[in-house]
């Protein structure tokens, strides 16, 4: 599997066709939760995806302190349907929180997580810190990192 990371304008038209595909496919469709994907945030995004063979297994996005909170974020976490099961979620989120901390030079990193995965991301170090709302008509919490 290939590591990839790469801001919006260095992604080819076949990457972002990919990236929108398996968001829909894992946000949309399995999830069924209609919404629109494409936010404006991607822009100034950074993305990093696990590959195999070309093919997106594992993507997040970082998107920088100012955009969806004060503190640099983590957003879009998926891993494929096929690639579940293979410690992905885990390495694609220390991507994140690495590229967040060493390029960004971040020490906090807020997301928006979904209720569900609130104990994922408390085994990664985040933290509660909201009670928990709706967005999307799915429950999320907001969550904090801080770097050590």
């Amino acid at each position: 599997m290939d590591l990839e990371i790469k801001k919006f304008d260095e992604l080819t038209g076949r990457e972002v066709y990919e990236i929108l595909k398996v968001r829909s496919e894992v946000f949309v469709v399995e999830q069924d939760c209609p919404y629109n994907d494409p936010d404006g945030k991607d822009l100034e995004s950074i993305h990093i995806m696990i590959k195999e063979d070309e093919k997106i297994m594992a993507y997040l996005r970082v998107i920088k302190a100012g955009i969806s909170y004060e503190d640099p974020s983590l957003g879009r976490v998926l891993v494929t349907k096929e690639a579940r099961g293979k410690g992905l979620a885990r390495e694609i989120v220390f991507h994140g929180i690495n590229y967040i901390i060493n390029n960004l030079k971040g020490k906090k990193i807020t997301i928006g997580a979904q209720e569900y995965l609130k104990d994922f991301y408390k085994s990664l170090g985040f933290e509660g810190v909201s009670d928990v709302y709706l967005e999307d008509d799915i429950p999320h919490l907001d969550m904090t990192y801080e770097k050590k």
